[in-house]
């Protein structure tokens, strides 16, 4: 029976149909219906909550194996269809029903698909196989069953991760042994050239790394330096350790730095904290250091102290570390430098637990210890090329927290983040360039949307407590904020950091943020403008920062004079800085028509002093006047922004060129 109240069209009834295995309901719909009928309502994908699929898709996806068999024997529907599908969170282009079946585990539907003829190697958008598919959920049958039927355990993602690598990290022991059993590659690596032994150490599956032993794994290094040995030991999977330890192939220098690593990590991992394993295992690393007295492995004494770790210099014999050893503090630093000597600075493991620890410091209002700490952290992932879209987050609500308490931000400190986050934005436009995939280009730009609110949140924060500033540290604040506002960042519709700033739906962070941030902002308007931002920029819909502010709609609701003043201020800034009155956005208004309250529509006509030159250039566009070419090029810009949409159908070429134009040359 077909869902009351959803099935409001043929495809929704036939996609539903499929769903839920009614195949008599499905059968009665298509009988009628002529062949080329029927292939079009087969192969039309429907989409439901970011989801596109045709109904032998979600029929597969659901069990339905005698629904499927319908669709392939009675309908002739193409086995081999591909759609979007999402698992665990993630969005999987280009999974065909087999896929999909492999994954959810239904064994009676892959065996269908494969009797009648699927391609068991049937790759989606990011090479995932419907074999490892079957290997991630651990459903050995339908892994015994594939590779019976030809499917290839050798094929990797795009990542280069095999089958044996999903089956090892996730701990798979029955579906690990098959493949390599089966002839599964052991040494193969991924792109980060980490092994099927790195991925089950750092998860501390202990049978998997045994049998991959046996099988004759080698304890090869990553690209980062890091051997399975210390990918356990980083990942606090002492077992895993223990036992790789034991092999008679094992330094001493390699034992001493898994203990130091693994004490290192039980310091200040957030899932594993335990300062008593911690101490107890740096300890082993000492003595072990001290085990051969003709060949003591002492520490580099030149070794680097890290500003952020409180300088702390490494103990250097058991007396040393001893000493420490009720010192929670100076244990957690000690561990901080550890790890970043064993791993290295430019490891991705090594910022997050220092950025735990700056939580903790936090969390205990050690503000100064917790930016310290963040500030080296942040370094570090910019260093080396990775998004800190996440960190540059952390410092606008631990900045905001601090203002709201009452404790200065150190202008130091603000200008480096606010520095860093223009690194990110221009890093972000080469990442989506460089995307390989409509995926990973998303990506890209919902981090770089993400990092222009972080701007106005760090930018609001500098303004509120600008006047505690110096006169040359507020000239530094201003000229990076203007070389931000020269690259002209752009939210995904067009919107300026101006658009944002007078934007009253513009979000806020709701962790410390929203104590000091709130939109539409007078003061981070009239900072903006003062350091460059076009009062005339347009967005995708050609709305100025002016239509924007005038949909304000709070002051006529609460009548509130604060309200009413900043409605007032961003509009009068706006005009005084020369936005004009009578540009047309693509609904045909101008700012004064888009004003959802009489509030607005009072202000801008106190403000309204139209001038000859709009009035002409508004008939040049109404009246299709050629123009380009024969006024002054600083003219053109001018003249188009002043056009209607009906207008801009007669001259859109030169409408989008002149869109950006700087209109400040001609000031209304």
């Amino acid at each position: 029976m077909i869902r009351t109240g959803t099935a409001t069209s043929l495809q929704e009834s036939i996609y539903y149909a499929a769903k839920d295995g009614m195949a008599i309901t499905l059968y009665a719909i298509l009988e009628n219906k002529t062949a080329e009928e029927v292939g079009e309502l087969l192969e039309t994908p429907y989409s439901e909550d970011g989801q596109k699929t045709t109904p032998i898709i979600v029929a597969a996806r659901h069990g339905n194996d005698k629904m499927v068999k319908m669709l392939l024997t009675k309908f002739s529907a193409n086995i081999e269809q591909t759609g979007t599908v999402k698992f665990d969170g993630y969005m999987i282009e280009g999974a065909t029903a087999l896929w999909c079946a492999a994954a959810e585990g239904h064994m009676n539907v892959v065996k269908v698909l494969v009797e009648h003829g699927a391609d068991v190697n049937h790759p989606t958008s990011t090479n995932s196989t419907p074999l490892r598919a079957a290997c991630f959920d651990g459903r050995l049958d339908i892994v015994k069953y594939l590779v019976q039927n030809k499917a290839d355990l050798l094929i990797a993602n795009k990542y280069n991760n095999t089958c044996l690598m999903i089956a090892s990290y996730k701990g798979h022991l029955g579906v690990v042994h098959f493949l390599l059993v089966a002839g599964a590659l052991p040494d193969e690596r991924a792109h980060c050239g980490a092994t099927a032994l790195h991925f089950a150490a750092e998860c501390g599956h202990l049978d998997i790394v045994k049998s991959l032993l046996v099988h004759n794994a080698r304890m090869l290094p990553n690209d980062f330096h890091v051997d399975p040995l210390l990918s356990a030991a980083e990942s606090c999977q002492a077992e895993v350790v223990e036992h790789l330890i034991s092999s008679p192939r094992t330094t001493r220098r390699r034992c001493v730095d898994a203990y130091e690593l693994l004490g290192a990590s039980f310091a200040n991992d957030k899932d594993h904290y335990d300062i008593e394993k911690a101490f107890t295992y740096l300890m082993r690393g000492m003595k072990e250091r001290y085990a051969d007295p003709r060949a003591v492995l002492r520490k580099d004494p030149a070794a680097v102290r890290v500003p952020a770790y409180a300088r702390r210099v490494e103990c250097a014999t058991v007396n040393d570390l001893e000493a420490i050893r009720d010192d929670h503090a100076a244990l957690h630093m000690e561990a901080l430098s550890i790890r970043e000597r064993i791993l290295g600075a430019g490891n991705p493991e090594v910022p997050h637990p220092i950025i735990f620890r700056g939580a903790v410091f936090a969390d205990g209002a050690r503000f100064d210890r917790c930016v310290a700490l963040w500030l080296h952290a942040l370094r570090l992932r910019q260093n080396a090329s990775r998004s800190v879209t996440k960190d540059l987050l952390r410092f606008a609500q631990v900045f905001s927290q601090m203002r709201h308490v009452g404790v200065p931000v150190e202008f130091s400190h603000l200008h480096e983040v606010l520095q860093h986050a223009s690194v990110e934005l221009r890093l972000d436009r080469v990442r989506a360039t460089e995307a390989d995939d409509g995926v990973e280009r998303t990506a890209a730009t919902e981090q770089a949307n993400a990092n222009l609110l972080t701007i106005l949140y760090l930018v609001i924060v500098y303004a509120g407590g600008a006047r505690g500033y110096a006169d040359a540290q507020r000239a530094t604040m201003c000229r990076l904020v203007y070389a931000i506002v020269r690259t002209d960042p752009r939210r995904r519709d067009g919107a300026s950091l101006l658009h944002l700033a007078v934007d009253p739906r513009t979000p806020v962070d709701d962790f410390h943020t929203n104590d000091v941030c709130a939109f539409p902002n007078a003061p981070l308007a009239k900072l903006l403008v003062a350091c460059g931002a076009d009062v005339n920029a347009v967005d995708a819909t050609r709305n100025t920062p002016l239509h924007v502010i005038v949909g304000y709609r709070r002051p006529a609701a609460t009548e509130l004079q604060a309200d009413f003043n900043v409605l007032h201020s961003i509009i009068e800034l706006l005009v005084d800085s020369g936005a004009h009155l009578d540009p047309c956005n693509d609904d045909g208004q101008t700012p004064m028509q888009a004003s959802v309250t009489g509030v607005a529509e009072v202000i801008i006509r106190t403000q309204i002093q139209l001038s000859l030159k709009c009035m002409a250039a508004r008939a040049a566009n109404q009246h299709g006047i050629a123009y380009e070419g024969h006024v002054p090029k600083n003219l053109e810009g001018f003249i188009a922004m002043h056009g209607c949409p009906a207008d801009r159908g007669r001259h859109s070429d030169k409408v989008e060129r002149s869109l950006r134009a700087d209109s400040k040359t001609m000031p209304e």
